[in-house]
């Protein structure tokens, strides 16, 4: 990748750039003067600090014993924000303030790096999410549970639960490092590469939780994976390790940085390096250490990795992860192959130790404290004690005897876990919506539920008809609640992005921006991209289930061949194909 002049390397062999008008409140730049309110509290009083006043004083005083800063920032690093109000509609989510939006109670994120579970760890969440979260539990697609209705008063005995089998939810929101995501499948799968789980325990063991980043100019999000259906949606996150063979120096990763979505996507960016596992640590720390050392804070909504990236390049970026940050440079490495297989994981599938691990889904990742409970006992009665969840909010058990298979997979349907999904339920993501965040505009989780069971009706065999098997892989289907993405709107086949559309008689209702034509390399892609928005397309939540019906059919009626995807006659149709 060539530089720019208006972008040059800041190296003694260029002169550096001109200071900008406006410092960015880069550290190593500009300096460490915190140039907003929130830069300054982050110094005054880093967010790990306020979880004793929660055990001392914020439990025993009650929620209007909380300080406010603390209540909207530092919480945070502890994995609480407060939930939404019941009965504000969407029309109001930009106009009120925080503290009219908010309820008196939180959502907690149990961090779960990696995604890896035991039964033990999942029957303790499911106790909490009984006695403590009124029975909520929602599966994401960063891998993490998410409980609802949690009390201040409750979080200390939750924690001391969680920590007594060794999960927590340190760092788990915040301007931190987020969870890692990782394979489901990892240490397992009979195709894996590499095995990433050394890796991403030593980044967790030894940084999670550090002092040293836990001041970053905004989130940070971190995927690995070693299995080749590249199952961790690696071009949408700041770092991303995703498993290579080099021709000399044998397994290992190939680096991307930059990703992220919200408002503005950006996919990440190849450095073209290739990290020996050993590495692995010092790369993660050396990227993480940019952010936080380079990365802009003067504006929050600029406060991402992926502008740096995408101001520097990948050829600066690189120069400078080397020689400032790492004890040696990288070798140059390949690039990953093509992923031949989907990441979800669904279905059943053979491990290399002879035994099976299953993938199923649950609609779109919202399950229940009994649902985990009965998962756990159901595990261990089928000969397991170990399962993973993953980026597409599903769940996989593994080690799996043959002969127990089918009994399990019986057991899991009971459960509402599927693991012979019709395609609608399997590529269905939904993000949290209104039911419980302040920042959504519509519901979703309820709006795709519909959705799914009127599409299984309309695509059903019952009715002779078999479109959706005619579909060259399941259409993912993603529905979010507000711009930011959190469902990656962006990167599906079709992704609603909801807002408010006018009724018709002068009132408004729940609707969806559309865009059409994104995918990763885990959905199978031939290349990642995001969608494509068309001027004025746009579709009420009543009338979903028929655009997604009669888009369907166009495209399967127009498509050039059997081969062509979806994204691909999405790209290429003419505006009218695709109302």
């Amino acid at each position: 990748m060539t530089e720019t002049a208006t972008h040059p390397r800041t190296d003694s062999a260029r002169p550096a750039r001109p200071r900008a008008a406006k410092p960015n409140g880069q550290w190593k730049v500009d300096g460490t003067a915190p140039l907003n309110a929130n830069e300054a509290w982050k110094q005054e009083d880093g967010g790990l600090s306020v979880r004793e006043r929660i055990e001392t004083t914020y439990a025993a005083g009650g929620f209007d014993s909380i300080d406010p800063t603390d209540l909207h920032g530092r919480f945070r690093w502890w994995g609480l924000y407060t939930q939404r109000k019941p009965g504000i509609d969407g029309g109001k989510t930009a106009t009120l303030e925080p503290h009219e939006l908010e309820d008196r109670y939180f959502m907690m994120r149990v961090r779960i790096d990696g995604g890896a579970l035991t039964t033990e760890q999942l029957r303790v969440i499911g106790g909490i999410s009984r006695d403590f979260a009124r029975g909520t539990a929602d599966i994401t697609d960063r891998q993490n549970i998410q409980l609802h209705w949690v009390e201040i008063e409750s979080v200390p005995e939750i924690w001391r639960r969680l920590e007594a089998v060794g999960l927590h939810t340190t760092e788990a929101c915040g301007d931190v490092p987020r969870v890692i995501l990782g394979s489901p499948v990892a240490g397992i799968a009979a195709d894996e590469i590499l095995d990433p789980t050394p890796q991403i325990r030593e980044i967790a063991d030894r940084y999670i939780g550090d002092e040293s980043f836990a001041n970053l100019p905004r989130k940070y999000k971190t995927a690995i994976t070693g299995h080749p259906s590249q199952d961790v949606v690696h071009e949408i996150n700041d770092f991303a390790l995703v498993g290579v063979v080099h021709p000399e120096l044998g397994p290992g990763y190939d680096l991307w940085v930059g990703g992220g979505l919200s408002t503005s996507a950006h996919l990440a960016v190849r450095l073209g390096t290739f990290v020996e596992p050993s590495r692995a640590a010092e790369v993660w720390a050396g990227v993480t250490g940019i952010f936080r050392d380079y990365g802009y804070r003067r504006l929050r909504n600029r406060a991402r990795l992926k502008y740096l990236v995408a101001d520097w390049g990948a050829e600066k970026f690189r120069h400078v992860l080397e020689t400032e940050y790492l004890e040696a440079p990288l070798p140059d490495g390949p690039a990953a192959v093509k992923p031949s297989t989907p990441g979800d994981h669904v279905g059943v599938h053979r491990q290399k130790d002879g035994r099976f691990y299953i993938g199923a889904t649950p609609t779109v990742g919202r399950v229940s404290g009994e649902t985990l409970l009965a998962l756990a006992d159901l595990i261990e009665a089928h000969g397991s004690a170990r399962l993973r969840t993953t980026p597409h909010q599903k769940i996989v058990v593994l080690d799996v005897d043959q002969d127990r298979v089918d009994s399990l997979v019986a057991g899991l349907e009971e459960l509402g876990l599927y693991a012979n999904p019709s395609p609608w339920r399997r590529s269905t993501i939904a993000c949290t919506g209104i039911e419980f965040c302040k920042l959504a505009i519509v519901d979703t989780k309820d709006t795709a539920t519909d959705a799914i069971a009127e599409l299984e009706k309309r695509f059903g065999p019952e009715d002779g008809d078999d479109a959706a098997n005619r579909l060259l892989r399941p259409l993912t289907l993603h529905v979010n609640g507000c711009p930011n993405s959190c469902a990656r709107i962006q990167t599906a086949d079709i992704g609603l992005k909801g807002q408010l559309l006018p009724d018709g008689n002068g009132g408004q209702t729940p609707g969806f921006q559309v865009h059409l034509g994104g995918g990763l390399a885990s959905d199978s892609r031939e290349e990642a991209g995001t969608g494509r928005t068309v001027r004025g397309l746009k579709v009420t939540a009543e009338d979903l289930p028929d655009y997604v019906e009669r888009v369907t059919r166009r495209y399967l009626a127009e498509r050039a061949d059997e081969e062509q995807t979806f994204a691909e006659w999405a790209h290429a149709a003419d505006e009218e194909a695709l109302q």
